[in-house]
């Protein structure tokens, strides 16, 4: 059966910021998060993950409000429902919210939960207000929902309330390589720049009323961002230039300069090309963090020493884990780096 893209609501002033946050918990905070490829926003939800193929979804509905009740917390489950509801299938449905009343958990100190840990009072509050905000939805439909599909449906359902501030969202990118951790100042730059490249996707085109067939056809509006976008944003702001943009860095021209002429732009573009292909490797993410880390930190600490210097103080056995550069590829990574820092 086909889906029709129906926009629910506008952004609220504290949305934006919501949003970030469960793109980020997705990337980063869950034993599925490696399975995560793409992150589209404002499409089937106000984040739809999706895995490489396009046929495997995660579903999450950001809330900013602090105290929410649970008839709000029901009447918050409203797109979720709608897409449970869908022929298309969900791998799971998340409420990320910014906060909920003492009302709703058995267990207060667990922020990440299921209806189990729901109250039965409030239980049939969220009911309440689910089925109510169904009934004000033109995209619902006038069907009866019986009990039983609301207790399956909220079965599945998984409750995050946020407990960290936006660089500690940010830090998580970068996991556990301590020497490449900016200050708080510029982790809440990159999460800011993170919020606004995701609200500008909102913007890329009008999906109102479009019916696809096929959950992959979600990424032909250009409504998403993947891992790599991410990481590279990151590695941008923590070296102070864009990986991309410019010409060859500075350092690169001491290998450069040796290179037939008839050689040099593709040597750059192949460069470039292993570099795109490290950064977008999602399986081999942590290995990259690593080799940046050890080639961050070796520059820092040899500020005087040329490209070919460099290479040879790295951890080979760090380098021998990304297997997507070759020995010229590095060195121009290391030039970059060099280049951004100085």
């Amino acid at each position: 059966m086909p889906y029709t893209i129906k926009s629910s609501e506008k952004l609220r002033p504290s949305g934006a910021e919501y949003e970030t946050k469960a793109l980020l918990y997705l990337m980063n905070f869950r034993d599925d998060s490696p399975d995560v490829y793409y992150y589209v926003v404002d499409f089937f939800n106000d984040l739809t993950g999706m895995n490489r193929t396009g046929r495997k979804m995660w579903d999450i509905q950001s809330k900013g409000a602090k105290t929410s009740s649970p008839k709000a917390l029901g009447k918050e489950l409203v797109t979720l429902f709608k897409n449970y509801k869908s022929d298309f299938a969900f791998e799971c449905f998340v409420l990320f919210v910014g906060g909920i009343s003492p009302t709703v958990r058995i267990d207060q100190t667990k922020n990440i939960f299921d209806i189990k840990n729901i109250k039965p009072g409030a239980i049939k509050k969220m009911k309440e207000g689910l089925i109510e905000e169904c009934n004000n939805k033109s995209y619902i439909g006038n069907t009866i929902i019986s009990d039983k599909e609301l207790e399956e449906f909220l079965s599945l359902i998984q409750f995050v309330v946020d407990d960290k501030k936006p660089h500690e969202y940010v830090k998580s990118i970068i996991k556990t390589h301590t020497k490449l951790i900016p200050n708080e100042q510029i982790l809440n730059a990159i999460f800011n720049e993170i919020r606004d490249k995701q609200a500008s996707k909102k913007n890329s085109s009008v999906v109102e009323n479009i019916i696809i067939e096929t959950s992959h056809e979600a990424l032909n509006y250009s409504r998403h961002l993947t891992a790599g976008e991410i990481r590279l944003l990151t590695i941008s702001r923590i070296i102070n230039r864009n990986l991309f943009e410019k010409g060859p860095p500075l350092p690169f021209y001491f290998i450069l300069n040796s290179v037939p002429d008839e050689r040099k732009k593709d040597v750059i573009l192949e460069s470039q090309l292993a570099l795109s292909r490290a950064l977008f490797n999602k399986n081999n993410a942590n290995n990259f963090w690593g080799l940046f880390e050890n080639d961050y930190s070796t520059i820092v600490q040899n500020p005087p020493d040329n490209v070919n210097m460099l290479y040879d103080k790295l951890d080979h056995d760090i380098v021998e884990q990304c297997y997507e550069f070759d020995v010229i590829s590095l060195k121009y990574f290391i030039s970059l780096i060099k280049d951004g820092i100085e």
